[in-house]
C-alpha cells in the first residue's frame, strides 16, 4: 500500500468509522444528513430552492421536499423571493438556527484521539489538512 493510500484509509476510518459524527448529528436532530446539511446551508442565509438543490447536489423537487420537511418541523419558512417573484426563498426560523447551531457543535467536536495529540502535532495536522482542503481557518 502506498503511503497516501494508507493515510487516506486512516483518515476515513477515523472520521467515518470510529467517530461517525454524521450518525450522531442525525440521531440528535432526528433527521437525515441531507436535512442537516440544508440547515447548515440555510444558517448562512436564505436560499432559493434552486440554490439549495445545487448546493445539496439534488434535483429541485427533492429540495422542495427537504424545505417542506424543515418547514413542517418549524425550522424554516418558504417565502416569495423579493428579487424574483417566480421563486421562493427558504429561511431558517429561530428554532432552525438553534438546530443548525446544535448540528455544527456536534459535527465540530473533535474525537478524543485528536484531543490527545500535542499542540505541535495538531498544528502540523491542521496545516496539512488546510493545504489539502484549501479552506480558510
Amino acid at each position: 500500500m502506498i503511503p497516501a493510500e494508507h493515510a487516506w484509509r486512516a483518515m476515513r476510518a477515523l472520521v467515518t468509522e470510529q467517530h461517525d459524527a454524521k450518525a450522531r448529528v442525525c440521531a440528535a436532530l432526528g433527521m437525515s444528513f441531507v436535512r442537516v446539511k440544508a440547515l447548515l446551508l440555510l444558517a448562512a442565509g436564505p436560499r432559493t430552492l434552486r440554490e439549495m438543490a445545487a448546493t445539496l447536489a439534488c434535483d429541485p423537487p427533492y429540495a422542495t421536499v427537504i424545505a417542506g420537511d424543515l418547514e413542517a418541523r418549524g425550522l424554516a419558512v418558504r417565502e416569495p423571493n423579493p428579487a424574483d417573484g417566480r421563486s421562493r426563498l427558504v429561511t431558517l426560523t429561530p428554532a432552525g438556527h438553534e438546530a443548525a447551531d446544535r448540528a455544527d457543535r456536534i459535527l465540530s467536536t473533535p474525537p478524543p484521539e485528536l484531543l490527545a495529540l500535542t499542540e505541535d502535532e495538531v498544528a502540523t495536522l491542521s496545516r496539512l489538512l488546510t493545504r489539502l482542503t484549501k479552506i480558510k481557518i
